[in-house]
């Protein structure tokens, strides 16, 4: 009976050595991990994790390098845009699954809430609240690459780098079409989320597509687009399409910003009709005026 316990116990331990080594992060709801930038001075550090109500002594943190920064910005920023210094940080909380991601932010000028958002869930990463925020004002850039590598920290989940990088790509688009006269940050963002919306609603097989779905958003939420910003929209998305990234996925944990777009495009429906109401009020009643005016002539 032993000769044949031990030979079961060498047949599972030859079989373990082919099959594939899996670490898995112990992630619960409510865990949180820190992310600091690289050149936060002590105090500043310090004043930080305060501001988070986290402990260095309890918490798990990751530091964030101006080199990482580089590393999937470079691309799409000039380095005088990226600087030389990492400061940006941030905290990310595990959610319950299926509860989607939110936002929200401090001293933060160049990514607004929506676009971390935005560009969180095109990387995948899901069901988690992220605080981002800095000493002072700064552009926010590094907590990008913070909170995604915090993220397969904590939960053993491996972003592929391709979509690192188009998430990145994807908050400096929408930034620089926020600074564009009359779209704004609140505007940019909402044109993303419409335009995955709708690649998720019509599931895109050519780029053709991905550009009508494009214009579709654009007229949703009422942004005009030049033909530079449209191309480089379509680029963008089409390059996403090509990742085979799940639409609906997506769609799933930005939940809040597709309510709002839709609240946005329903708002912007019920103007619409009543402006018509109103005109053709007024065409009733500049008929009848003109038909008693004509009595007396």
């Amino acid at each position: 009976m032993k000769k044949v316990s031990a030979l079961v116990i060498a047949a599972i331990v030859a079989l373990s050595a082919f099959a594939p080594a899996k670490v898995f992060a112990d992630a619960s709801p409510g865990d949180v991990i820190v992310t600091l930038g690289a050149n936060l001075t002590a105090d500043q550090r310090q004043s930080l994790l305060n501001e988070m109500d986290v402990s260095s002594d309890s918490a798990q943190i990751v530091t964030v390098s101006n080199t990482e920064e580089h590393k999937y910005l470079d691309k799409y920023l000039s380095a005088a845009q990226i600087g030389t210094r990492a400061i940006s940080s941030s905290k990310i909380t595990i959610g319950k699954s299926g509860s989607g991601l939110t936002a929200s932010t401090h001293n933060i000028t160049y990514v607004s809430k929506d676009m971390y958002i935005n560009a969180l869930a095109t990387a995948g990463v899901k069901d988690a609240d992220v605080y981002v925020t800095a000493p002072f004002p700064v552009s926010g850039t590094a907590a990008l690459t913070g909170l995604i590598k915090a993220y397969e920290a904590k939960t053993g989940d491996t972003i592929p780098e391709a979509k690192k990088q188009v998430a990145n790509e994807e908050v400096v688009t929408t930034a620089q079409l926020a600074n564009k006269d009359g779209v704004g940050k609140e505007k940019a963002a909402d044109l993303v989320t419409a335009i995955k919306d709708n690649l998720a609603k019509n599931k895109p097989q050519s780029r053709a597509d991905v550009e009508q779905a494009v214009r579709d958003a654009a007229n949703q939420v009422n942004v005009k687009l030049s033909d530079a910003d449209m191309n480089k929209l379509v680029d963008l998305f089409d390059k996403m399409r090509t990742l085979h990234i799940d639409w609906g996925d997506v769609g799933s944990q930005m939940q809040q910003l597709k309510d709002k777009v839709s609240q946005l495009a329903n708002s912007d429906q019920a103007k619409g009709f009543f402006a018509q109401v109103l005109q053709a009020v007024g065409d009733f009643f500049s008929s009848i005026f003109n038909a008693v005016s004509s009595l007396f002539k």
